[in-house]
């Protein structure tokens, strides 16, 4: 009989069973049982791929010697990421839940960015419009983003007119 005991023999054959799976799990056998990714996924994983690559690339900074100064320049591209992936769920998520939380990270990211350079007195960045937004009024207007704005701007330079003004 063997001195070690039961217990840990037991433990050892879950591990082992445990190390079986993530093994399987890895190899290329499990991803042809796996269902083949859509093209919009394909889209989204891509992006994310992009963002997280980027990200780490600005992250690899040369300390200057001002440790405030390098915190935000660490934390700044890796705040960027955050939304750059948010941005990715909603150009192709669906679930509403995570849409609202991808919506509140990309406000709250930028918030920090914002705050963060402020801190250390660097220039704040451009504002731009989400690109998402562009996309969905396109979709529901059907025309480009440039003649929605056109036709938004054409709305604020139309005079009112109220029935006592016709």
């Amino acid at each position: 009989m063997s001195s070690i005991p039961a217990s840990i023999r037991r433990l050892s054959l879950v591990a082992a069973a445990a190390a079986a799976v993530f093994l399987y799990l890895g190899s290329p056998a499990f991803a042809a049982d796996a269902p083949p990714a859509t093209t919009e996924e394909d889209a989204f994983l891509a992006e994310n791929d992009a963002a997280m690559t980027k990200m780490m690339d600005d992250m690899a900074i040369k300390p200057s010697g001002d440790i405030a100064r390098d915190f935000v320049a660490m934390m700044a591209p890796h705040h960027q990421g955050a939304i750059d992936m948010a941005k990715a769920y909603l150009r192709y998520g669906q679930n509403e839940q995570l849409r609202r939380v991808a919506q509140e990270i990309i406000v709250g990211q930028q918030q920090e960015i914002i705050a963060m350079r402020m801190a250390v007195g660097l220039p704040l960045p451009p504002s731009s419009p989400v690109s998402t937004q562009q996309t969905q009024q396109t979709q529901q207007t059907g025309s480009s983003p440039g003649a929605a704005h056109a036709a938004h701007a054409a709305h604020h330079n139309t005079p009112m007119t109220t029935p006592a003004n016709p």
